[in-house]
């Protein structure tokens, strides 16, 4: 009896723990951005609400934000189903290279993308000098544009959404497909008619995550756009946060608040979409037959490794140039090719090399207590469904399904102050930082975890329960042995997101609490593009690691858990 009621008083403990812990890193910042809106500073006044939106630079900002949002959705839609439906549909040679390269700009941060292609397309680009088509010095670059921001959302987001609808097409069923083609129906028209439909609400659920993380993108629109005064709203609150600091915090609340709306109501657009048809398939089956291409197969695969060319190899070919040029317009050669921008970046620049400590030790810290808090909470959410687990798994969602620059505000709302009662201080410090940064990617463990759990047979643990173990002993020696890999995935995964993450650090920074993505926007802002360029050829040298090494143990792993494995 009395260990009957300790494991019940350690089962309860758990729960407790992990729900407190969900609610503080999730459901206290949003409470906390709500009460700011509607009563800053403790008091219920509407002069921040009418402030930010009789403003005209907010409406600008708003329309701007839709225009990029909804152009870099679109074509993330065409080019990632397009995509999809050739390597997943036909029967190309090289599926898993292709895979590999296509992923590769969404792992890398949305920061180095732009500044890679900026370095390509440039006036001072020694890619361009290189083969003479350089324009000349002073030009301006045409990527300083509402179409050049288009450009980079899609090739930014066109990967998610291939990952999305190529999950979908592992799921489609091979018999309708080969009824279709048996009743003398083309390929064409099986695919239009058939494969197409039945992946609208795959393809839907891509078009809103696309919509949503193009809205709250910062990298992208502060590279590309401030240089040419085209604010969206995450760039508009950076500039207000950075001229006048906390005293407009309610203000770029209100802004924040604008961005918030703008995403949800992509995904409530999403769930109307998808509930106007009922789109279920009532059989599974093994994956439909590849379609032959016959004589243009070779046609294909060209046209798929020049998108990989144009996409990937060129921008970081630039940008690897440009890290190897001495000086700003400088010709690259033999003679003027240096390491020194290298040098300088990671042994003589205090808060470069500062900052490297400081994301990877984020970056760990973040990881490590995701991996250790998403296998319990995994657990609750899976094997323990009540309706308050179906809230919990909302909760630790939110703050990553919420654009990052929601999420910042709100962290340097809660803790602008010292925290009552304990009177915790984390303002200007890299802790707080840490502290968003484990609210928006714990969902990377999370999910994996998920899946993993999904997949194990629950006998071993409900033995164990039989016998007398507890809930923590069970986790240890039986839950966590089993879903290791999937959670260590999910692991790695948030380590090579928060890396060079710069959406929420740019507005949580102080000195001395740089990260890599911050002192890579504020050498280019500074005109510094080759330091700029050094530190993310360094970047992207550990992603690539980070993905080629997590392919070692990936059988041990659930089938989509690494996205960039086929």
């Amino acid at each position: 009896m009395l260990d009957t009621k300790r494991h019940q008083g350690h089962d309860a403990a758990l729960i407790a723990t992990v729900t407190v812990v969900v609610a503080a890193l999730s459901i206290l910042p949003m409470f906390r951005l709500g009460m700011e809106i509607i009563a800053p500073q403790g008091r219920f006044s509407t002069t921040a609400l009418q402030s930010a939106l009789s403003s005209s630079a907010t409406w600008v900002a708003t329309w701007h934000s839709l225009q990029v949002g909804i152009g870099g959705t679109l074509l993330a839609v065409i080019l990632g189903t397009a995509v999809a439906l050739l390597i997943s549909l036909t029967d190309i040679r090289f599926r898993s290279a292709f895979v590999l390269l296509f992923v590769a700009p969404l792992l890398i941060a949305p920061q180095v993308t732009a500044l890679a292609w900026l370095q390509l397309f440039g006036p001072a680009s020694p890619f361009l000098k290189l083969i003479g088509l350089a324009p000349p010095l002073g030009s301006r670059n045409p990527l300083y544009s509402t179409g050049g921001i288009i450009l980079l959302l899609g090739v930014q987001y066109g990967p998610l959404v291939f990952l999305i609808v190529r999950a979908g097409l592992r799921k489609l069923p091979r018999e309708l497909v080969e009824a279709g083609l048996s009743s003398g129906a083309g390929k064409w028209t099986v695919l239009t008619t058939i494969i197409l439909p039945l992946m609208t609400p795959s393809i839907i659920g891509a078009t809103a995550l696309a919509f949503v993380s193009c809205v709250g993108n910062f990298g992208i629109p502060a590279f590309l756009g401030i240089p040419a005064n085209y604010l969206v709203l995450p760039t508009l609150i950076y500039q207000r946060l950075a001229g006048a600091g906390p005293s407009v915090l309610s203000e770029v609340a209100v802004l924040s608040m604008l961005i918030g709306i703008i995403a949800m109501a992509g995904i409530f657009a999403q769930d109307y979409a998808a509930r106007r048809r009922d789109y279920r398939i009532v059989s599974t089956s093994l994956p439909a037959q590849p379609f032959a291409l016959g004589r243009w197969q070779i046609a294909v695969e060209a046209g798929l490794a020049l998108l990989i060319l144009l996409v990937l190899v060129l921008p970081l070919v630039g940008l690897l140039l440009t890290a190897l040029v001495p000086a700003y317009g400088v010709p690259l050669n033999w003679q003027t090719a240096t390491l020194a921008n290298f040098k300088f970046i990671l042994t003589e620049h205090g808060a470069a090399s500062r900052a490297f400590g400081n994301s990877i030790g984020l970056s760990l810290a973040a990881a490590a207590f995701a991996v250790v808090l998403a296998v319990p909470l995994g657990y609750l959410i899976t094997w323990r469904e009540r309706w308050w687990t179906k809230f919990l798994n909302l909760s630790a969602e939110l703050p990553y399904a919420l654009p990052g620059v929601v999420l910042a505000i709100a962290s340097l709302l809660l803790f602008l102050k010292p925290v009552p009662v304990i009177g915790l201080h984390i303002y200007n410090t890299i802790w707080i930082i840490l502290y968003a940064y484990l609210a928006r990617f714990l969902v990377l463990a999370l999910r994996p975890t998920i899946s993993g759990l999904h997949q194990i047979d629950r006998a071993l643990e409900e033995a164990a329960q039989v016998a007398g173990a507890g809930l923590m002993r069970r986790m240890r020696t039986i839950i966590f042995p089993l879903v290791a890999p999937a959670t260590l995935a999910g692991g790695v995964l948030i380590f090579m997101t928060a890396f060079s993450e710069l959406t929420v650090s740019a507005l949580l920074w102080a000195s001395g609490s740089e990260t890599i993505g911050v002192v890579i926007f504020s050498f280019e802002q500074g005109g510094d593009s080759s330091y700029a360029a050094a530190i993310s050829v360094l970047v992207v040298a550990v992603t690539f690691l980070l993905m080629l090494s997590t392919n070692l143990f990936a059988r041990h792993l659930p089938s989509g858990v690494l996205p960039w494995r086929d």
